[in-house]
């Protein structure tokens, strides 16, 4: 018998789609001739005293496997780095796992809660991963249509609406990737309230708390009775522009963390030691970077906002994050044709909001994670290209 891959293949993964985000990433690294606001990835080098950690352990030869969950010593600064930045309190012992990333913080949890059936509300729109993940874990992936109306902040209202017999987990991926929105301490206190009356687990993606501008990033771990149902999945990508080190952590009770380490035992074993102490160096001094690129960061979203608005796109000042979410639908494009024009007759390259989630259609992520010279670069072609419409 001849072999036929197609029938070797699993259904649930054949049937998921690439990730729209990643399509554009290929494409800049193809086309040197591209201006691209398309990746959340910021565009500091990771801070030296930092670096010089990695390499340090390194040079001393500690390259050996550490405990599943992490060095004790990194979590016991990830504990401290939570309490001094936003008030949590997680014991490094038994609340805490130092993961592969942010990612593998969102795998870890949604597997450990998630049974066959299981519903999952996704405030849309919101990052790719959210709905393949809670898929292949075998639940059912339900979105939460956000509006532009205030700013795509989920309410009260439409987590209520929302909620079913079937529902088991609620993702809370504030502040968004990628509107930009963040919800603030009265948003979480009438979310809690809905919650409170139900049995419904939160994955809460603070991956940018550290990136809100105005008021301090609130956890809806923080507030009464959340804690207890709450997996908050964090790490170093954006916060310190440690990306390609792929550290990340989730904070829980230990009746999650006992079940997330088992996941995590088997199909990772550790986190990179040598970027585990480098993450520790962060947490202990990495302060001063924070609020340094915190500072460029509003510079650059208050510089693109105000091109944007300049050149008759429409957008809303972000209140956290690295991403402005522009409105495209007064130019009579939809915006998978509108950013695919506009990446094949002037090459300036953003993501398509329908990228992110039905609601996001007619809109485009634009990332101000670049300099100024970069920003302003990209905001010439996107000008030229809408006076061709």
């Amino acid at each position: 018998m001849k072999f036929d891959p197609t029938k070797s293949l699993s259904a649930t993964i054949t049937e998921i789609k690439p990730s729209g985000i990643r399509k554009f990433f290929e494409i800049l690294n193809e086309r040197k001739d591209v201006i691209g606001l398309t990746v959340g990835q910021p565009d500091f080098v990771t801070p030296w005293h930092i670096r010089d950690a990695g390499i340090r352990s390194l040079q001393e030869g500690l390259t050996y496997y550490s405990a599943n969950n992490g060095m004790i010593e990194m979590r016991q600064e990830i504990a401290k780095y939570q309490k001094r930045r936003f008030g949590l309190d997680y014991d490094p012992a038994k609340e805490i796992i130092v993961t592969v990333g942010g990612s593998e913080a969102i795998d870890i949890a949604m597997r450990a809660v998630i049974e066959h059936g299981d519903e999952v509300l996704i405030p849309e729109p919101s990052f790719v991963c959210y709905s393949p993940i809670a898929t292949l874990a075998g639940g059912v992936a339900v979105p939460i249509a956000l509006s532009p109306d205030n700013g795509f902040r989920l309410t009260a209202e439409q987590l209520k609406a929302a909620i079913t017999e079937k529902t088991k987990l609620l993702v809370l991926p504030f502040p968004n990737n990628p509107t930009g929105s963040v919800l603030r301490l009265e948003d979480l206190e009438a979310i809690a309230e809905v919650i409170r009356e139900t049995n419904i687990c939160i994955l809460s993606d603070e991956i940018y708390a550290e990136l809100t501008y105005g008021e301090k990033h609130v956890s809806i771990a923080s507030l009464p009775g959340m804690r207890e149902r709450t997996i908050i999945a964090n790490g170093f990508s954006k916060a310190y522009a440690m990306t390609g080190w792929r550290m990340g952590y989730t904070l829980a009770p230990d009746y999650f963390t006992v079940q997330m380490g088992k996941i995590h035992q088997y199909a990772i074993m550790c986190a990179p030691t040598t970027s585990q102490y480098a993450a520790i160096e962060a947490l202990k001094n990495g302060d001063p970077d924070i609020e340094y690129m915190k500072g460029e960061y509003e510079a650059r979203r208050n510089l693109i906002v105000s091109e944007l608005n300049r050149i008759g796109i429409d957008t809303f000042l972000p209140d956290g994050a690295f991403y402005v979410f522009a409105d495209l639908r007064k130019f009579g494009l939809d915006d998978e044709t509108f950013c695919q024009r506009l990446l094949d007759e002037k090459g300036c390259a953003i993501v398509p909001g329908s990228a992110f989630g039905e609601s996001g259609k007619g809109f485009a992520r634009i990332s101000y994670a670049y300099s100024p010279k970069h920003i302003n670069k990209a905001i010439e072609r996107i000008e030229a290209f809408i006076k061709t419409l």
